[in-house]
């Protein structure tokens, strides 16, 4: 998401530790992330902050604590979490019901929620995924849609970043969410680069606008509950008085503090999460530009597509080529919409 962000000289980005944790991962998100600070000083991307990975658990009063201890001296502030998978059978519920407190604590104050595969469950327990998709493993959809019957299940998407949480299916995918959080807060160069020091493959460049990175550590908590009930609801029936009733504020006021917050009007910010919304079902199912405009909440499917294009480059039929697999005898598949030549 555009805007300018304090680049401090570290992120924080903590990995949770849980009985049954998978090792591996958690081990090897701690080097991979070690791997991009390293790229990142071999290109000189003196803007690029250099990530801080902590290992955490959630004490017995539900509280997080750092293993080891980061010592008073820390001035650590967690900018994502990520909750990796386990080898092992889906937490029990007292398992899940011990870390809710912590996760939506941690989730109200503006860290960033990220999981692989079961780790999905203890997002979906905190009631974070209510009306919301995310990623699980095939073998859980049906498991997932069942206890959280408001969350949606998607097994077909390797990685879905929907801004303040981002989710990612297979029990391996952890090397494809470790590098979507590269790109995100140390550029795409460092990402393929990294990437490709590992030898595996790289996460796709985004057309500028088709993906999230909303600012959330700006400390206004009016400001942050509003953006959260944003994403949740994809942003489709918000208008400035409801979003100021959201904030308790006065309109003048809301309007205020959001763009000192996140350096976007409240309707830009809207138009961002639209956007991305609709470029991710562009690219992963099979419905016409109409039907997804009005999905995302635009009654005026030619309305859409300028906001689209505006904030892509591409109009929406442009988009679904480029990002759509060519399928047998190399065409791409496409809906029954007609090409946006209106639109120059």
């Amino acid at each position: 998401m555009r805007g300018k962000t304090d680049m401090a000289r570290f992120l924080e980005i903590g990995l949770l530790r849980y009985p049954d944790a998978q090792e591996a991962a958690i081990h090897g998100l701690q080097d991979l992330f070690a791997v991009a600070n390293r790229m990142a000083d071999t290109l000189g991307a003196a803007q690029a902050p250099r990530v801080r990975i902590s290992v955490w658990r959630v004490g017995a009063e539900g509280e997080m604590l750092a293993e080891p201890p980061l010592g008073d001296a820390s001035d650590a502030r967690l900018r994502v979490l990520i909750i990796p998978p386990s080898l092992h059978a889906i937490p029990d519920d007292a398992c899940l019901v011990r870390h809710r407190s912590a996760l939506c604590r941690l989730h109200q104050e503006g860290t960033v929620l990220a999981c692989v595969c079961i780790g999905v469950f203890f997002i979906a327990a905190c009631g974070l995924l209510d009306g919301r998709t995310a990623c699980a493993h095939r073998n859980h959809v049906q498991i997932l849609e069942a206890r959280y019957p408001h969350a949606r299940a998607e097994a077909q998407q390797a990685l879905l970043d929907d801004g303040d949480i981002v989710s990612s299916a297979g029990l391996m995918a952890w090397t494809t969410l470790g590098l979507c959080l590269v790109q995100r807060f140390m550029g795409n160069t460092v990402a393929a680069d990294t990437a490709n020091f590992l030898a595996v493959e790289p996460v796709p460049d985004a057309l500028p606008g088709s993906r999230l990175n909303p600012l959330l550590d700006h400390g206004d908590e009016a400001v942050l509950k509003v953006q959260h009930w944003l994403q949740a609801t994809g942003a489709r029936t918000a208008d400035l008085a409801a979003m100021a009733a959201r904030a308790c504020l006065e309109p003048r006021t809301f309007l205020r503090r959001f763009r000192l917050a996140t350096a976007l009007r409240p309707s830009e910010y809207c138009q961002q999460i639209r956007v991305c919304r609709a470029a991710r079902l562009l690219e992963f199912t099979r419905r016409t530009v109409d039907q997804i405009a009005w999905d995302v909440g635009y009654r005026d499917a030619g309305a859409f597509r300028k906001v689209f294009q505006r904030a892509t480059g591409v109009t929406p039929s442009a988009f679904r080529r480029q990002v759509v697999a060519p399928q047998p005898g190399g065409q791409v598949e496409m809906d029954s919409e007609p090409l946006d030549l209106e639109i120059g």
